[in-house]
């Protein structure tokens, strides 16, 4: 496969931006997602929004025996929402994995899209992005060789800390009742590949400040996958659709009761339903204890003189955080494990938005010194 190829078609919406004189800066706050990318634009000296997009973080290449006129252009690179569409004739490559760049030529060519999608050519474009907080050496200047030639200068910050600034609240600050997440919080991040909890106290967070677990999504789609399949093994359900059944019917410690989770299955040529409610309990149960492992052992790390206002300002993110009733759950389990009045907010639907918003701010605020200059 070729990731770079002359026929592309763009995901979502093309030409995102509309046309600026090519003399002004643009400015990109980029959340480069293993599944869903969040990217958010303005102009250099401009307090105004360019653009705010979501893109599925996906390649799709065509496959060789594809008949002419099947894929739209005849194009042989499709991206995003493209990819997905058309998947029944392309390999599907997700360029990252636990927010990492895993194919560094599927990397690159989606970051080139990014580039016709915001329009950068004849501008000088700079671009905040976000990186997970254990990222190494390694993955940054992978990082740093997929977006060479798409932006001009870049600066890497770890997402936690992107994460609360785009949550801060700048109206607030002069508030004394108000939990500034930027100064004192903990940051629970649920992904696809990895659980990502974070100190963040008003500076970028280190090794140190951060845990991370490769069990997260993906996982409790394994543990629900195995359990239905010990119950119903006819049943012939994959992990496609069992992340679709997690994903409408994930649940744990529900006052009023789970959502039956009922999954309809092909078998013998008939339609059967199946009850998968309490093998979906169980893989989300699972998710939260790791959860709160790592949570009370990063508290516990955490300046004894910090850790009442911490306790105040415990943020979940990401998709695992929607599920019912987790952030409820979690404080209930520090309440039981003995931490004074925790309070667990839940970021919601539009958790993806806050590390590219936080990545904008710090592109308006950076120095020139502090850029790095991308050649070639």
């Amino acid at each position: 496969m070729k990731a770079n190829s002359s026929k592309s078609v763009p995901a979502g919406n093309s030409g995102l931006l509309e046309s600026a004189p090519a003399a002004e800066t643009l400015l990109v706050g980029l959340d480069w997602g293993t599944n869903i990318s969040s990217v958010a634009t303005s102009l250099r000296g401009s307090g105004d929004i360019l653009a705010k997009e979501l893109v599925p973080t996906v390649v799709g290449y065509a496959h060789e025996d594809v008949l002419p006129g099947v894929l739209p252009g005849d194009a042989k690179v499709f991206f995003g929402r493209m990819a997905l569409k058309h998947k029944a004739n392309l390999d599907l490559v997700r360029p990252l994995s636990g927010g990492v760049i895993k194919h560094v030529d599927a990397a690159t060519a989606f970051a080139r899209h990014l580039g016709e999608l915001l329009q950068t050519a004849g501008r000088e474009t700079r671009a905040v992005i976000g990186m997970p907080a254990s990222s190494d050496v390694v993955a940054r200047e992978n990082a740093r060789n997929a977006v060479r030639g798409v932006f001009h200068k870049v600066i890497f910050v770890p997402e936690p800390f992107l994460a609360a600034l785009g949550v801060r609240n700048e109206a607030r600050l002069n508030d004394p009742d108000y939990q500034d997440p930027v100064l004192n919080s903990i940051y629970v991040d649920i992904g696809a590949g990895s659980t990502d909890v974070c100190l963040v106290q008003g500076h970028y967070p280190t090794v140190e400040d951060q845990l991370s677990a490769p069990f997260a999504g993906d996982a409790v789609d394994q543990i629900i996958l195995e359990r239905v399949l010990a119950e119903y093994p006819e049943s012939g359900l994959t992990v496609s659709r069992i992340r679709e059944i997690k994903e409408r019917h994930s649940w744990v410690l529900a006052e009023d009761g789970a959502t039956p989770a009922i999954a309809t299955v092909m078998v013998g040529g008939k339609t059967k339903k199946i009850d998968v409610t309490a093998q979906v309990g169980a893989g989300c149960d699972a998710l939260l204890q790791k959860t709160f492992e790592m949570t009370r052992e990063l508290i516990a790390r955490a300046d004894p003189d910090t850790v009442t206002e911490l306790l105040r300002n415990v943020i979940v993110t990401g998709g695992g955080s929607l599920i019912k009733g987790f952030g409820m759950a979690l404080q209930a389990k520090l309440i039981e494990e003995g931490f004074e009045s925790p309070q667990v907010r839940v970021l919601g639907e539009n958790y993806k938005d806050y590390v590219s918003a936080g990545a904008l701010k710090v592109a308006r605020m950076a120095r020139d010194n502090q850029w790095q200059t991308l050649l070639g």
